[in-house]
């Protein structure tokens, strides 16, 4: 069974990864995890609790095919979890990683995307950040950006990002095109 690992901060965005998670888990069949630092009860920007399956040195032991980051206020902050390591080790393992938003801040302090396309909010807020230095191969785009063994996103693409998740790990991308595009129809310009 495809496993899929949810990393979730204090002030995470629940509705950056509500839909990868509910089409992952309902439609598909999936095992998804959702995980914190250490463990513990997060709260989300929109006040939902959530207590998490694991803490984050218990993910690689669970050999996820996924390792899916929400976005959130927290990783822009002083308070923003050091999970380079982590990230680096399942990268190592050719795991998927997905970020979405600001968790795209913590994927490209790593150096891991220098080389790699992949988009964020806005390019300048990747720069200077840590081992960064993949300003050629990042990619403006409203939608995320499937490259290698990862997934970006900015904040505005909840709906993609499940798209492109769901196409790493396997799933037929026509049919994900049906099921995108039942979500896209509120965006379409009435006749």
């Amino acid at each position: 069974m495809t496993k899929i690992a949810v990393f979730l901060t204090d002030r995470f965005a629940d509705w950056e990864c509500a839909l990868l998670m509910a089409a992952a888990r309902t439609y598909y069949g999936m095992d998804v995890l959702t995980v914190s630092l250490n463990g513990g009860k997060v709260t989300s920007a929109g006040g939902l609790q959530v207590t998490p399956d694991l803490s984050l040195d218990r993910v690689a032991a669970q050999k996820p095919d996924a390792f899916i980051m929400a976005g959130g206020s927290v990783w822009a902050s002083d308070d923003a979890p050091d999970i380079g390591e982590t990230l680096k080790s399942l990268a190592a393992e050719k795991v998927l990683i997905g970020a979405i938003c600001d968790a795209n801040l913590a994927l490209a302090s790593t150096g891991l995307l220098n080389e790699v396309p992949h988009t964020a909010n806005a390019p300048e807020s990747l720069s200077g950040i840590g081992a960064y230095q993949g300003e050629k191969a990042y990619v403006a785009s409203p939608a995320a950006v499937r490259a290698d063994r990862f997934v970006t996103a900015p904040g505005t693409a909840p709906i993609s990002f499940m798209r492109e998740v769901l196409v790493a790990l396997g799933r037929d991308a026509n049919e994900l095109g049906f099921y995108t595009g039942l979500y896209a129809n509120e965006h379409q310009k009435a006749a």
